[in-house]
């Protein structure tokens, strides 16, 4: 099924561990924030923007603001698939990145995600311009582009 909420997502496939799951013997909320993030990486990873380039560059982005819209529980041992996409960029400072999470079974949505992200200099924290390298690498997997 391919009802994702945009086209052409980059998708990260896992599956609920033991460790996943809380108390309420379903997957704790955290645990979803994790998938986005690590989805982000792999993402970022795959444009030729890994953490080693951010070092190199002494850039990174920088979470400044998420919002998670939790819909559905998942369980243990249900595969997931983590999307997302670049869907702004000001070219300047900052990004906002969607999140879509489904489990494989049945395509049904469990938690959309919208993440905003800032330039930083790493070595001081402080906001900075985009350097030319980022913009090389992301702007051709931002949405509509």
């Amino acid at each position: 099924m391919s009802d994702w909420d945009y086209e052409g997502p980059f998708l990260r496939r896992t599956t609920v561990l033991g460790s996943d799951v809380d108390a309420l013997n379903h997957t704790n909320n955290t645990v979803y924030v994790r998938w986005c993030e690590e989805c982000a990486w792999e993402h970022s990873a795959s444009l030729g923007m890994d953490i080693d380039a951010y070092h190199q560059l002494d850039r990174a982005m920088a979470v400044v603001e998420g919002r998670y819209q939790y819909l559905k529980a998942s369980y243990r041992d249900d595969e997931i698939d983590t999307a997302t996409w670049i869907t702004h960029w000001d070219k300047r400072l900052t990004m906002t990145r969607q999140f879509q999470i489904r489990r494989v079974a049945d395509a049904v949505t469990l938690l959309r995600a919208e993440v905003r992200f800032a330039c930083i200099e790493i070595s001081t924290g402080k906001p900075r311009r985009l350097p030319r390298e980022f913009l090389a690498a992301y702007e051709p997997a931002i949405l509509g582009s």
